[in-house]
């Protein structure tokens, strides 16, 4: 007998304890229900390794909003709402430096704008979704947790249900963030010096875990190192603008390096 497709109501209830090989008395909804909570609990298994490493980040934080003069209620608020550590980090310290709040929004703006290359590279893999679905994952995106989401879109793209892997990849991140940030601003006051413990060490080891995995081919390597030596030479410009100019740098020369391998390989084979 063919392998067959049953699909019955979930009401109905069919005791057989001979069923022909290949007949499924598993509904749409049921599989569909399955299919999603299994690249849920996926894309947050998968980011584990790097929850651990955003951890003492988020207590580094609460100690610094603490020491800045931030409320708890303040500080707690920005890491809810805002949720991308290297923008707090730099609004913290020029809060604590009086800034004003103009300075302090178009910095972080500047900062953040790297979350825009984000967004570039995941739209094909999500512009189908309503936006529904499409602002919550903009929000909750993360360095981390596109590292993650783009190696399994590149992996595997057949799936239907792969934005619940980047959802469940987020949560777990936006979750984990925020228990490690109100552990600082608990114990930031109470355990003096934290700051000073050179924690944040884990921020700069974490980005390169998440890099070398795309480091596979000759354009790719030209990028990362094009970007870490524009890095360098920037490090002092003020408002974090160096982090915007190298990483626009590293994305241009990688670009000119496939376009001209790609050309050379064309007049090669003509």
């Amino acid at each position: 007998m063919p392998a067959t497709d049953l699909t019955i109501p979930e009401a109905v209830v069919i005791i057989s304890p001979n069923l022909p090989q290949g007949v499924s008395l598993t509904s749409p909804l049921q599989s569909k229900t399955a299919s999603q909570r299994q690249e849920l609990l996926a894309g947050a298994r998968d980011i584990l390794p790097l929850l651990l490493g955003a951890a003492p980040l988020g207590l580094i934080y609460g100690t610094m909003a603490v020491a800045s003069g931030l409320s708890t209620a303040a500080a707690m608020a920005m890491s809810l709402l805002v949720f991308a550590g290297s923008a707090q980090f730099v609004a913290v310290g020029l809060v604590a430096a009086r800034t004003p709040t103009l300075i302090i929004i178009a910095t972080t703006f500047v900062v953040n704008l790297r979350h825009m290359l984000y967004s570039a590279t995941l739209l094909p893999h999500l512009r189908h979704l309503p936006q529904r679905w499409r602002i919550p994952l903009a929000f909750l995106l993360t360095d981390e947790s596109f590292a993650v989401t783009v190696h399994r879109f590149q992996k595997e793209k057949g799936s239907p249900y792969r934005h619940w892997y980047q959802l469940g990849a987020s949560v777990a991140m936006y979750l984990n963030w925020q228990v490690w940030c109100l552990v600082g601003l608990v114990i930031g006051e109470r355990i003096p010096g934290v700051a000073s413990w050179g924690l944040d060490v884990a921020m700069p080891i974490a980005f390169i875990g998440m890099t070398i995995p795309f480091v596979r081919n000759v354009p790719m390597v030209v990028c990362v190192s094009t970007a870490g030596a524009c890095g360098l030479l920037t490090v002092g410009l003020p408002y974090r603008l160096g982090i915007i100019i190298s990483a626009l740098a590293g994305v241009l020369a990688g670009l000119l390096t496939e376009v001209t391998a790609r050309r050379r390989k064309e007049a090669v084979q003509s």
